[in-house]
């Protein structure tokens, strides 16, 4: 089992920014990359980032590419979502996920943390 806990979360003006933080404990060794997803009311859970544990390899969502950044601090087993120039549009709980699958389909992965929330007034 791996266990994830988000953090960061909170209410945000227009333009502002937020930094979240996804710590993964319990087997770790069973995750080979994370990803961010978002869901707001009334929709889909929704793509974000992801990034692989290894290399680092990244992948966005075309709506955050260029205002959203993931990193990863592997002595640390966390993962973050730098969020600049943020939207009412982003408005959504976030959520960080793991597993063996490197994508955007949620279907892909296997742990998921609770979710935070981040509004962004306007």
């Amino acid at each position: 089992q791996v266990q994830l806990v988000e953090s960061g979360g909170g209410l945000v003006q227009a333009g502002g920014s937020l930094r979240l933080s996804c710590a993964a404990s319990g087997r770790t060794s069973r995750s080979y990359a994370m990803g961010w997803f978002r869901q707001a009311p009334g929709k889909e859970r929704a793509f974000v980032a992801v990034i692989k544990w290894s290399d680092g390899s990244l992948y966005y969502a075309g709506s955050v590419k260029g205002r959203f950044t993931i990193s990863r601090d592997n002595a640390k087993n966390t993962v973050y979502l730098q969020m600049n120039s943020l939207k009412p549009e982003d408005t959504a709980v976030y959520y960080c996920a793991a597993g063996s699958y490197f994508g955007s389909n949620p279907d892909g992965y296997d742990y998921w943390g609770q979710g935070t929330q981040v509004t962004v007034s306007s």
